[in-house]
């Protein structure tokens, strides 16, 4: 089986990069080549999610490549591949013949075999590798449409500020070791590492993740990245980038409870998040933009399940968050694509005009607020009954969080099924003047609607099974029949409180409705204390290379130039007559040398004789 996983992942990165580079020439056939190997990589998924199956290549001394498919990875692989399915098949008719084809779909499938890798990766070096090519892939899907400089910029922004954070992966690499207790990296040895390498190591994973998966502080890279494509936004938000720190927490779980102190970090960071960007879900009026802070505020709750032990609990809601938050961004990009509008207001009666779109989004965010019997697929109930043990403090933070998700999610179904008013219309049958799409026909929702929700009820199960055998967490609470009650019932008291509110402003400041609105000024704040500083220095630094460092190697240059026509003026001339003076003596030398070579014997004689005679006299004067 070690061949069926070399293949789930090689498949989609081989094909992907084939695709990219490929160019407009293969943009006819790449459709259809993507849904392929979505389609054969989703039948190994299922293979290898039951076999369990290891792969292992050489690669530097003591650090081979290893891959692993155990309980938790197995439902991962399964859950990646079958969103990406979902996406690949309704990006066939959302983007257009007109766009360049191959390159997204090669992208796309790029994205997709990174994030298959990630979840496999044994140890941190193949998890480092296919943690580079997410983030770059995602750069350049959410930059796309790279002619619009809005959107390379938000790319760039969602691009640096997670690399930013990914440097907490290679601290935590470079302290493993340095600890001595994990030469091959392997991510179950990282719990062994001891102190103060252990701390290091906790400390690097923790800021990578929460980096890679928008969580406070880093929660507004997130807002921009809802710039690309709407297929990359169901991808991105469902079962790839944003929910790889959050599995990766999952994963690492031991790790957070060895080092003493990142367990409550994490749980509370998660808690928090959920609370956050869950009312600044509440204050958007931008579709995309409540789905995108829902996703930080849902993931929270993964965070918030690593944290306090509850991992069968956080990898049900990455499985029911995946399914949902995918088709509830394709159904918004139906709507974006068909009417040209992404603003609530501009899409009331959008679920009444299409209704297959309205129905599965409808069914997509009642399944994140916890509304009873969705409640049960979005397993919140099963990660807050793990929070309870822990403290009662972060269970009332994790519910206090659900009930803003109901709160957001029932704020959206409210404006999509609102009668539209009298005498304004919707632009259904007209083709997106900001979206760069044509018009799908028939949109595939509904199948897709059928798919996601199969896969929110058939994996809840298995994936509760698989995770407590290979995470040995059986002994976790299971809720009691209150705790539903209690979580139902607030669910369902803040849907009908959001229904009945409306459209109504909440009464709250102007300053403090747009502090919510521009998602809690993290980003300003970051620009302020972060981007503004870094480039004051670089500035500076450019300041000081310009007027310091470049004058001075240019005053030397000229120094040097001086110098050399002053020393061809005086000592040069100098030199040169002292060689000729030279040569000249020489020349005279021989010349006299060659006078006594007449070539006449009895001249040589006496010459000898001479010589001798000379010899003769010093001998005696010696002596």
């Amino acid at each position: 089986m070690s061949a069926a996983l070399w293949a789930l992942v090689v498949l989609p990165l081989g094909s992907g990069a084939l695709l990219a580079i490929g160019g407009r020439i293969v943009d006819r056939v790449a459709p259809l080549v993507a849904v392929a190997i979505a389609v054969v990589s989703l039948f190994l998924a299922c293979l290898v999610s039951v076999a369990h199956p290891g792969a292992a290549a050489r690669s530097l001394v003591g650090l081979p490549l290893r891959l692993h498919v155990d309980g938790l990875s197995g439902v991962m692989v399964v859950t990646t591949t079958a969103i990406t399915t979902a996406v690949v098949v309704f990006s066939v008719w959302d983007i257009g013949a007109d766009e360049a084809r191959a390159r997204f779909f090669g992208l796309l499938l790029l994205f997709s075999g990174s994030m298959l890798v990630t979840v496999t990766a044994a140890n941190l070096l193949v998890l480092l590798m296919a943690w580079e090519i997410m983030g770059a892939t995602s750069w350049a899907l959410i930059g796309y449409w790279w002619r619009d400089p809005e959107r390379v910029g938000a790319a760039n922004t969602a691009f640096v500020t997670t690399r930013a954070a990914d440097l907490g992966l290679y601290l935590a690499a470079g302290a493993a070791l340095a600890g001595g207790r994990s030469e091959s990296l392997a991510l179950d040895e990282l719990d062994r590492a001891a102190d103060p390498w252990l701390s290091v190591i906790t400390a690097g994973v923790v800021v990578a993740a929460l980096g890679k998966s928008a969580q406070l502080p880093f929660s507004f890279w997130l807002s921009r990245a809802m710039q690309g494509p709407s297929p990359v936004s169901a991808l991105l938000h469902s079962a790839t980038m944003v929910v790889a720190g959050a599995y990766l927490l999952l994963r690492l779980q031991p790790l957070l409870d060895a080092s003493g102190w990142g367990s409550p970090v994490v749980a509370w960071t998660g808690a928090a998040t959920a609370i956050a960007l869950g009312l600044v879900a509440v204050a958007q009026s931008d579709l995309k933009q409540l789905l995108a802070a829902s996703s930080c505020a849902q993931i929270g709750f993964m965070v918030l399940a690593a944290g306090s032990s509850g991992v069968t609990g956080g990898v049900l809601q990455l499985i029911a968050h995946a399914a949902a938050k995918s088709l509830a961004f394709l159904a918004a990009g139906a709507w974006l694509t068909l009417f040209g509008a992404k603003s609530l207001p501009a899409l009331q009666g959008a679920a009444r005009r299409h209704r297959m779109a309205g129905v599965t989004f409808t069914v997509a965010v009642l399944t994140l607020a916890g509304v009873p019997p969705l409640s049960l697929w979005a397993a919140k109930d099963v990660l807050l009954a793990a929070a309870l043990e822990e403290s009662h403090w972060l269970y009332g933070a994790g519910l206090s969080a659900a009930v803003v998700s109901a709160v957001y999610s029932v704020k959206a179904v409210w404006f999509v099924w609102r009668p539209v008013p009298s005498g304004d219309t919707l632009r259904g049958d007209e083709p997106s003047t900001t979206c760069h799409v044509s018009v799908p026909g028939r949109l595939p929702l509904g199948v897709l609607a059928v798919a996601c929700v199969a896969l929110t009820v058939l994996a809840f199960r298995p994936a509760r099974d698989a995770v407590t055998r290979v995470l040995g967490t059986g002994g976790r609470p299971v809720p009691h029949l209150w705790e539903f009650a209690l979580s139902g019932g607030l669910a369902l008291a803040a849907s009908a409180a959001a229904w009945v509110w409306g459209s109504r402003p909440v009464p709250l400041p102007a300053p403090i409705r747009r502090w919510f609105v521009d998602w809690l000024g993290v980003e300003a704040v970051a620009r302020a204390l972060l981007v503004r500083p870094v480039f004051g220095i670089a500035r500076a630094l450019a300041a000081f290379d310009d007027r310091v460092l470049d004058r001075g190697v240019d005053g030397a240059a000229q120094a040097a130039l001086r110098l050399a026509r002053w020393t061809d003026r005086r000592t040069e001339q100098r030199v040169d007559g002292a060689v000729e003076g030279v040569a000249s003596a020489a020349r005279t030398l021989g010349r006299w040398a060659r006078r006594p070579q007449t070539g006449q014997l009895h001249h040589y004689l006496a010459q000898a004789i001479a010589a001798f005679s000379v010899l003769a006299i010093v001998v005696v004067l010696v002596r």
